[in-house]
């Protein structure tokens, strides 16, 4: 249960961060880590109050950490397409 639960809230942070990028093109490179925040916590929210994570401080390290590998993620697919 535990690696389901990590995949569905990668999933979640990663197509919050997908949405965001459409709809706010012109956000910059720098602010891109408070967007992750963000995500992180609206992710944190949604699992605690949709109880997937009963302990809020769990679901919000949890999901800080997924918008975080999300952000990266997103990054490194980037860098290889530009190589």
């Amino acid at each position: 249960m535990e690696v389901t639960y990590v995949i569905i809230v990668f999933i979640f942070t990663y197509i919050l961060g997908a949405i965001s990028k459409f709809k706010f093109e012109s956000i910059p490179n720098k602010l891109i880590p408070f967007q992750n925040v963000l995500i992180g916590v609206v992710s944190a929210l949604f699992c605690y109050f949709t109880k997937i994570e009963p302990n809020f401080v769990q679901a919000f390290v949890l999901c800080m950490l997924s918008a975080m590998g999300a952000g990266g993620t997103s990054d490194l697919k980037k860098v290889k397409e530009k190589k």
